[in-house]
């Protein structure tokens, strides 16, 4: 997951073309999400956000994990227990 700062009207290619990616490095299904006026993120590969954590200062853009987030089965640790 890549959080960069670009204008409320930028669009995926942009971002791309600011960070030096290709479209095969960005998920195009997520797209690029707004969380704040000139602040969007998008979801790359771990070998783009690679790229972009050595090549780009943290004022431009910065790299934050994306851990998957499954469902938990019952029984398993951090499930609220019956009263």
């Amino acid at each position: 997951m890549i959080q960069v700062r670009l204008p409320q009207e930028a669009t995926l290619a942009d971002a791309l073309r600011l960070l030096g990616l290709s479209e095969e490095d960005a998920d195009a299904d997520y797209g690029l999400v707004a969380v704040a006026p000139g602040l969007q993120v998008l979801r790359v590969t771990e070998e783009a956000a690679g790229r972009v954590s050595r090549d780009l200062a943290d004022d431009v853009a910065s790299v934050f994990a994306d851990p998957r987030v499954e469902p938990q089965e019952p029984g398993e640790p951090g499930e609220p227990r019956d009263a």
